[in-house]
């Protein structure tokens, strides 16, 4: 297997907070890999140092063999990480079609036409339910999540970002955002890092799975190991996942 994204001994402080001490990972290629640990855990802050939002004060993030710290967030999207959010952040003034648009637009430099063919291409491939001229605005939370997914593909990420994807879901629409995960990973090769407080999610779908506690790796490995590591246990996960 390929590495895609590597971290070589990542830390990130906030003036006295420590959020991140030494996090040294790799994600291999058409995987789905897992981040998980309790809140304040430091995984929102170890995704930032990915994407470009924070530039870590020690340590290296790598992108396809390339060292990519410390490059800006649009850098980032535009070499192919894309991502969602935990708070869906779309622009509600502007149509379903034109949100996507512009991750084609910004992030991969289509012009219009390219890009509101792709944007019409991928809401249909997330299944979006409504017509793509359907104001933002009006959207609810599962239309929203599934928008943010089509941004990012239509970009054409090579990595997805989903944090906390499943957050605000019922359960049968968790069932389909579980499936969608599944397809772009089995369909279109995206590799993908998820940031997830639910298990149900996570062991379902993941490949790998890092677990953060108090800014450092506490364990790293497939989802059976995980569920059997006697300190994720104690730290997180809880007594019913010992098996």
């Amino acid at each position: 297997m390929t590495t895609i994204v590597e971290t070589k001994n990542v830390s990130k402080r906030f003036g006295g907070l420590q959020a991140n001490r030494d996090i040294s990972v790799k994600v291999e290629e058409h995987c789905i890999y897992g981040l998980i640990g309790p809140n304040g855990a430091g995984k929102t802050t170890f995704l930032n140092c990915i994407l470009g939002v924070h530039t870590p004060e020690e340590g290296s993030v790598w992108f396809e063999g390339n060292d990519i710290t410390g490059f800006k967030p649009f850098k980032v999207a535009q070499l192919g990480i894309g991502r969602t959010f935990q708070i869906v952040k779309s622009m509600p003034q502007f149509t379903a079609a034109e949100n996507v648009m512009i991750g084609g637009i910004f992030a991969n430099r289509q012009n219009d036409h390219e890009a509101r063919r792709n944007a019409l291409d991928f809401l249909s491939y997330v299944n979006f339910p409504m017509p793509p001229e359907t104001l933002a605005a009006n959207l609810n939370t599962i239309q929203l999540k599934k928008l943010e997914m089509a941004r990012a593909l239509t970009a054409k990420c090579k990595v997805l970002v989903l944090d906390e994807v499943a957050a605000g879901l019922t359960p049968s629409e968790l069932n389909d955002i579980t499936k969608l995960i599944l397809k772009i990973r089995d369909e279109l090769g995206v590799t993908i890092i998820i940031v997830e407080h639910l298990m149900k999610l996570i062991m379902s779908v993941c490949d790998r799975i890092a677990v953060l506690y108090f800014g450092e790796l506490l364990a790293e490995g497939e989802p059976k190991e995980i569920m059997r590591n006697k300190e994720v246990v104690s730290a997180y996960l809880g007594e019913e996942y010992i098996s």
